[in-house]
């Protein structure tokens, strides 16, 4: 969107009183560019949640990252982050035990411009496909993009339908108790 064009729609915005369009660009065609096809649809999904609870979003960012309240709705808010990006890249920084900062930096040093994306990063800060550090990674998007939608999320099992596509599992974990992932409904005691 050109620079006059936002300007309009600013304009247009503050005379009707609607929020500025181009607030929400990042939800249109959203790529974060992960290397995981359901860590993408969970990112995008935290968009979505943010967009329309921008309170709820911050808090679970500041509660599962430790990331600063304030860091995070700058981020969002006066920097246009996608907030799935900002919510990766501070759960990247906690794997790694680094502050968000550092992997926000590094990402715009890195990556921005350059067409690569999370997934090469994670790489290059030492988390690889398939390792505990990615699974853990990737479990920690499951249960916090779960809870910002009101619901117990969780990273597909390995050899499960990584794109979610409403067919969840209902595994048992060895106490009885269905494990359900995906998108769709585990059901169990």
């Amino acid at each position: 969107m050109s620079r006059t064009s936002r300007a309009l729609l600013l304009a247009l915005s503050v005379l009707f009183g609607a929020p500025p369009a181009f607030a929400d660009d990042y939800a249109f065609g959203f790529n974060p560019r992960s290397g995981d096809a359901w860590i993408d649809a969970q990112l995008g999904d935290v968009n979505v949640f943010a967009r329309g609870n921008l309170d709820g979003y911050v808090d679970e960012v500041v509660v599962s990252t430790g990331a600063p309240r304030d860091y995070v709705q700058e981020m969002v808010v006066d920097r246009g982050w996608a907030p799935g990006d900002v919510y990766y890249a501070c759960l990247i920084a906690r794997q790694l035990g680094r502050p968000c900062t550092y992997v926000v930096e590094a990402y715009e040093r890195e990556m921005r411009g350059r067409g690569r994306g999370w997934g090469v990063l994670a790489q290059e800060l030492g988390i690889r496909p398939g390792s505990a550090e990615f699974h853990a990674l990737k479990g920690g998007v499951g249960q916090g993009n779960g809870r910002m939608k009101g619901r117990a999320g969780g990273p597909p099992s390995r050899g499960e339908n990584a794109r979610g596509n409403g067919r969840g599992s209902d595994e048992r974990d060895g106490k009885g108790r269905g494990q359900g992932h995906g998108r769709g409904n585990g059901r169990g005691g």
